[in-house]
């Protein structure tokens, strides 16, 4: 399949974009041990990254993927704060963009497209991260989980990310590692492209029905 027409290309960024997967396995044990709690193998909670910080530190403070909805409201609270000022002050320690993204996205800015992320990170880590890996300035607009009152798989910040650039969903492209990222496209009706090497819970992206497959980044410059 190769895409026709297209100008507005929608990027997740965890799994995505970038591997952050050992600094926030860092950053939810640190909080765990903290409140004296279990910690984790990196494994365990690349299977919670997804849905944003709070879902997280609630998956974490569960020990599952499924949040027990018993949690103490204070206990939360408390872990999330641990969790938020920790993580924002060791961001980039061993996050690194996955291979062939750096020079790809360079590349289809050259080539006229407009750029965006939409993530479920909160927005104030999203602009440090770009920064420290020299990625900045390549992106038009950037949303993070808590920039709308909705989040991905929820199709707002898509139509969002369109009505502010001005370009039509049917120009547009959302790529994204995890259902939540074809779950929106979809409920839109937005093409997709899903890439298997980030972090989708243990499924294949497949499941999820994206338009197009991908194994590496650069691959996009085959399709577009």
């Amino acid at each position: 399949m190769k895409f026709e027409n297209k100008k507005l290309l929608i990027f997740d960024l965890d799994g995505t974009l970038i591997n952050s997967a050992l600094d926030l396995a860092i950053a939810v044990n640190y909080m765990l041990e903290q409140i004296d709690k279990e910690v984790y193998s990196e494994e365990v909670i690349h299977g919670w990254v997804g849905n944003g910080a709070l879902t997280l530190v609630k998956r974490a403070l569960s020990g599952n993927r499924t949040v027990n909805r018993n949690l103490d409201n204070t206990l939360v609270e408390k872990a999330l704060d641990i969790f938020l000022k920790y993580y924002e002050k060791n961001l980039c320690n061993a996050t690194v963009p996955y291979s062939n993204v750096t020079t790809t996205l360079q590349t289809l800015k050259k080539k006229g497209y407009t750029l965006a992320i939409v993530t479920n990170k909160p927005f104030a880590f999203v602009e440090p991260i770009l920064k420290s890996l020299e990625m900045d300035g390549l992106f038009k607009l950037i949303l993070g989980g808590d920039s709308l009152s909705k989040k991905k798989p929820h199709p707002m910040p898509l139509l969002y990310v369109c009505e502010k650039i001005g370009v039509s969903i049917e120009n547009s492209v959302m790529v994204g590692d995890s259902k939540n990222d074809i779950l929106a496209a979809n409920a839109c009706a937005m093409h997709s492209v899903g890439v298997t090497y980030g972090y989708n819970y243990g499924e294949h992206i497949a499941v999820h029905k994206p338009s197009l497959i991908i194994d590496d980044f650069s691959e996009l410059l085959e399709v577009l």
